[in-house]
């Protein structure tokens, strides 16, 4: 019987355009002041944990954050585009209101969380489920019965979560994807399972957690984010 892999899922540190809740996607954006600084206290945090490798997307924010965790560990990082966030194609760079005055109808399915819309030039959220769950999955199955580390970003963490929680892609989110928060699961074969989420004792004040890269603001608890 294979043993579970631990999985520890960390989203990146704050940058800039999070704080101008500006839509990131693959441009390689770093962290600001605040996210090295959440960087190190999450590293800190899990000092004592028995890490025993850490893989992290490519672009330069969840790359950053990776880095000080694996000076703690003394270990190497590992870089893996699969842990990639959303790419938003010709979003990128724009706020929401920005989109929503000028592309309002496809504001409106992003909004909505259509599964297959893809802005032009980007993913769809089918495409970003599919490819997280095969990274962290292929990922983990290197690992029986350790301990690793996936930094990454919003928008694979809330995959990560509804792939755990078996929560549609389409639900809306009412689970925070925080910066720097440190997130919890199992990965067997049969799948994977939730154990913590979120936990943000390590940051001074909790982490800000726009959720920019993962989904567009919502008008209200109801509505799909």
């Amino acid at each position: 019987m294979i043993q579970p892999t631990r999985i520890i899922a960390i989203r990146h540190g704050e940058t800039a355009w999070n704080v101008d809740s500006r839509i990131q996607g693959s441009l390689d954006i770093a962290l600001n002041a605040t996210g090295r600084q959440q960087a190190a206290r999450v590293a800190a945090a899990l000092a004592d944990e028995p890490v025993s490798a850490i893989y992290a997307s490519d672009l330069a924010r969840a790359w950053e954050t990776a880095q000080h965790l694996g000076r703690v560990h003394r270990l190497e990082v590992t870089p893996e585009k699969g842990l990639r966030e959303r790419s938003f194609g010709d979003f990128e760079g724009r706020t929401f209101a920005e989109i929503e005055a000028v592309l309002p109808e496809q504001a409106q399915r992003w909004r909505k969380r259509d599964p297959d819309f893809a802005p032009p030039g980007g993913e769809s959220l089918l495409d970003l489920k599919h490819r997280v769950e095969e990274a962290a999955a292929r990922l983990a199955a290197r690992h029986p019965g350790g301990l690793i580390a996936l930094v990454g970003h919003g928008g694979v963490m809330d995959v990560l979560y509804r792939a755990a929680t078996r929560v549609h892609i389409q639900a809306p989110r009412t689970w925070a994807l925080g910066n720097a928060a440190i997130n919890r699961l199992l990965w067997t074969p049969e799948g994977f399972t939730l154990v913590g989420w979120a936990d943000t004792q390590h940051l001074d004040g909790g982490p800000r957690d726009d959720g920019l890269e993962a989904n567009p603001p919502a008008r209200s608890a109801d509505s799909a984010s």
